[in-house]
């Protein structure tokens, strides 16, 4: 069986199989041979490393136009400009971001709105941290309390087995406080 990836909506060949490339997980079974449309090098490399041949297909380039008033040069580059400035920005938030630390750009809608997203994801990540660390500390003062509390009942619990031992009375080592006590209060008063 052979395989097309591309990307293409229209213009299938009915006697063929296709897969969208961007949708690629790994090689399927019974595949002879893949033919790749586009740069997917995760596809090509999949394929060869199972032994599959695998035939290269350069994309088309298109040209597009923009339909609307006049579609002159001049506000074609002028479009072309503004994305570039638009793409650039992003790029800017992103490059911060990825450095630790990012700036509010002063153009660019797109990237304006993802560095106040991005900035909301920062001061929901402060607040959690925030409140992950004030867990912590009341987590150690119970623990302290707690170590406090087994101190003191174990200090409570020595005592009971010293009396017992003047008595010449047998317990369980481990035994309970509750059934040191209850021994104790079973001895003769004197």
């Amino acid at each position: 069986m052979e395989l097309i990836y591309s990307t293409q909506s229209s213009g299938f060949d009915p006697e063929k199989r296709y897969r969208n490339p961007e949708h690629f997980e790994r090689p399927e079974a019974g595949v002879t041979g893949v033919v790749v449309v586009g740069d997917w090098p995760n596809v090509v490399d999949a394929y060869e490393n199972v032994g599959v041949e695998v035939a290269l297909k350069e994309v088309e380039q298109r040209l597009v136009l923009v339909a609307g008033a006049g579609n002159n040069q001049a506000e074609l580059e002028e479009l072309i400009g503004k994305l570039r400035i638009e793409s650039n920005t992003v790029r800017t938030v992103i490059d911060g971001l990825e450095s630790g630390e990012i700036e509010k750009p002063e153009a660019g809608e797109l990237a304006i709105r993802l560095f106040h997203s991005l900035d909301a994801i920062r001061l929901q990540m402060v607040e959690l941290a925030g409140a992950r660390d004030d867990l912590a500390v009341e987590n150690e003062a119970l623990r302290n309390e707690l170590a406090e509390l087994n101190a003191g009942e174990g200090v409570e619990v020595e005592a009971l087995k010293a009396k017992l031992d003047v008595a010449g009375v047998s317990y369980r080592a481990n035994a309970s406080k509750e059934s040191l006590e209850k021994l104790v209060s079973e001895l003769p008063k004197a």
